[in-house]
């Protein structure tokens, strides 16, 4: 069986879309195949790592990476997702391409302020909503699909 390609992009591909990606690979694994990247890709947020390391993904050597590099290989997706805010969804990137395009808005870890337990607290909520966008996605992409 073929593995439904799925891209998620941001910004920085720092955060938001690497979780979305552990989630989807962990989750749905056996139907589906995901990436992330970013337009300026940053640094590996190191509260989202330990977040996602809370409930047992590791994602501490992944990378981050280019969507540019991903488009100038030539590859190709089903669904690409955007992660991006609200506030930031024109700044968010595009990836060409024939693929179902949806958009999911969620905070921007690297904006959140306050002590390192204040900015986790924001954080586990932004994961904990990641995975449930997922889960719906897993159990609806049929429907998704054809919308």
């Amino acid at each position: 069986m073929t593995k439904m390609k799925v891209l998620f992009i941001c910004i920085h591909n720092s955060a938001r879309s690497q979780m979305a990606e552990a989630f989807l690979n962990e989750l749905g694994g056996d139907r589906f195949q995901a990436e992330s990247a970013g337009f300026e890709p940053g640094t590996l947020n190191p509260l989202v790592v330990e977040a996602m390391d809370e409930i047992g993904i590791d994602i501490s050597k992944k990378q981050t990476q280019e969507i540019f590099d991903l488009y100038r290989q030539g590859r190709s997706y089903s669904f690409v997702i955007s992660v991006c805010d609200q506030a930031h969804a024109e700044k968010c990137p595009i990836f060409p391409g024939l693929s179902k395009k949806l958009v999911w808005s969620f905070e921007d870890p690297s904006s959140f302020i306050g002590s390192k337990e204040e900015k986790m607290e924001k954080i586990r909520i932004v994961r904990d909503n990641i995975k449930t966008e997922i889960t719906n996605f897993i159990k609806n992409v049929k429907e998704i699909e054809f919308k």
